[in-house]
């Protein structure tokens, strides 16, 4: 707290001595523990009438709400680390031929569906295959991400304006 060091501890001893003399020093060191005791426990009574000022205005509450609206589990980051490391797990050599496989039934389903969107040029360019799928959950793990750090702003802002709001 005051950063003193035994050579400095013992200095004051010295001095404290030669100044006071032997006889009343225990006195002093008595005198001197009631004031640090009595400043300590005044010391607590204020962090406890602080803690209840908080309680009561419900600092507690909106601090326990933030942290609810910015865990991970809110903003649905546990799907988007799940998602990431199955793309960083994934091989495009071994995955291809499942995946496209399985892409059959489906194209073969919905391809009656998309006919008038298939005519124009612009769908016939898009690529299709395991690789557009990776990249896809890529794109939506980084729109995830991004979504999430917005939510963490917006969130430390209200913390902000809340506390500025409470000092005043």
């Amino acid at each position: 707290m005051f950063d003193i060091g035994w050579t400095e501890l013992l200095l004051i001893g010295i001095v404290a001595l030669i100044v006071v003399g032997p006889k009343d020093l225990p006195g002093m060191f008595r005198t001197l523990g009631r004031f640090t005791a009595k400043m300590r426990g005044m010391a607590r009574e204020f962090q406890r009438a602080m803690d209840q000022a908080a309680d009561e205005s419900g600092v507690k509450d909106v601090a326990k709400d933030l942290k609810a609206a910015t865990s991970a589990r809110s903003m649905g980051l546990d799907t988007l680390n799940d998602v990431a490391s199955k793309f960083e797990k994934w091989e495009p050599g071994e995955a291809a031929k499942p995946a496209a496989a399985a892409a059959k039934p489906a194209a073969a389903a919905t391809a009656s569906a998309a006919a008038p969107v298939a005519a124009t040029p612009k769908a016939d360019a898009a690529p299709r295959g395991p690789n557009t799928e990776a990249l896809a959950a890529a794109q939506a793990a980084k729109r995830a991400a991004s979504r999430a750090k917005a939510a963490e702003k917006r969130a430390a802002a209200a913390a902000a304006q809340t506390e500025t709001k409470g000092d005043a």
